[in-house]
């Protein structure tokens, strides 16, 4: 598990599709869809912890892209 694609190809096993319009906003509520399926036990520690890596550099990404466009307008 490496990128984002494959974090939303997880939680597409499990009928969980996020679009809520917005790139940092999408990252963070397929966090909390993870969270869930692990704490229901459906993926492993493993994955879980993979999944979670990848949306976290991801959200970190995201929110320096949007800090530039800010400061790319003033």
């Amino acid at each position: 598990m490496k990128t984002l694609y494959d974090v939303q190809q997880l939680l597409k096993q499990f009928g969980v599709y996020v679009y809520i319009g917005k790139r940092l906003w999408d990252i963070e509520v397929m966090a909390l869809e993870l969270d869930h399926l692990h704490e229901a036990s459906l993926i492993d520690n493993s994955t879980y912890a993979k999944a979670k890596l990848v949306l976290t550099h991801e959200h970190r990404l995201e929110e320096e892209r949007e800090k530039e466009k800010r400061g790319g307008n003033n």
